[in-house]
């Protein structure tokens, strides 16, 4: 507190000093939780319905030929399994005993490849969720705009996902 240095009147006597008491002000912030009586209830139901799919589906085909070639060739000149255009080529091979040893394709395997689309038909189960929401609030329902530019009720907005 501020205080003031005694001072003396005009009539002579002695004032006693004059206090004045400063005061100052705080404040206090907390939060609290309110029921207010209002909330959400939601209900959610999910539905199946059959759905027919109709799509191209790719198999492939395999024919395997065996082509007799009967060659003698050289150890150096063996041939190995090659492709031609869609065709895998796989040599057969075997030792022969003659004077000397030998190979001697036997015979090539030809496997071809070919894509036939088929059709197909199947059905699959869909499912939707279907959500209501029902308010038990004291005061009237806040209407909601739909996704259809409508407005509605809360408690009968259903919403398909």
């Amino acid at each position: 507190m501020a205080t003031n240095p005694p001072t003396q009147a005009n009539d002579g006597t002695v004032a006693q000093p004059f206090v004045l008491p400063i005061a100052r002000e705080e404040v206090q912030v907390s939060v609290r939780q309110i029921d207010t009586g209002r909330g959400v209830r939601i209900h959610k139901t999910v539905s199946e319905q059959d759905h027919r799919i109709d799509q191209s589906l790719l198999r492939d085909v395999v024919s395997v030929r065996r082509v007799p070639v009967d060659k003698i060739v050289s150890l150096s000149e063996a041939p190995t399994a090659r492709q031609d255009g869609d065709t895998w080529i796989v040599p057969i091979l075997e030792e022969v005993l003659v004077v000397e040893k030998r190979l001697r394709i036997k015979e090539e395997v030809h496997i071809t490849r070919t894509a036939h689309a088929e059709p197909f038909s199947d059905t699959v189960v869909l499912r939707s969720e279907h959500v209501s929401i029902e308010r038990f609030d004291e005061g009237p329902e806040p209407e909601v705009n739909s996704t259809n530019g409508g407005t509605h009720h809360a408690t009968h907005t259903d919403r398909r996902l």
